[in-house]
């Protein structure tokens, strides 16, 4: 079965992190909260990590997502993980995977994979192709 949806930042808050290392591209470390309409409705809970050059746009990120809500009317909840590259204005080696074993509610035996984008007018789209 495959659920879309849409989806928006309602908070972006950076942890501080000192690291002994220092890298081309600084790591940074970041909470959100996020909000999803559409078949796929709810919100989440996210720990988001990143070697990011904000001035370039260039980077990689891996996000874990505590996601609650539902998916086609089916409610509970479950973690995902999804991570991508970004060489400025592209979004590449992209992946993205319903933990095992971490759903909950009509979710309980969640298995799958799923997808982001972002548009041109910067609305991002979210889809889970996932099995019950």
């Amino acid at each position: 079965m495959r659920a879309t949806g849409t989806f928006r930042v309602e908070s972006f808050k950076a942890v501080a992190l000192d690291s002994p290392i220092e890298t081309a591209l600084p790591v940074g470390v970041a909470t959100m909260a996020k909000a999803y309409e559409g078949e796929v409705s709810g919100r989440s809970a996210t720990i988001f990590t990143s070697a990011f050059d904000q001035a370039r746009g260039v980077g990689t990120y891996v996000a874990m997502e505590s996601f609650e809500g539902s998916l086609d009317g089916h409610a509970g909840a479950f973690n995902f993980t999804h991570t991508a590259s970004t060489s400025g204005a592209d979004r590449a080696h992209e992946h993205f995977l319903i933990v095992p074993a971490s759903g909950t509610g009509d979710l309980a035996t969640i298995s799958g994979a799923g997808g982001m984008a972002v548009d041109a007018d910067g609305t991002h789209r979210v889809w889970f192709d996932y099995e019950l």
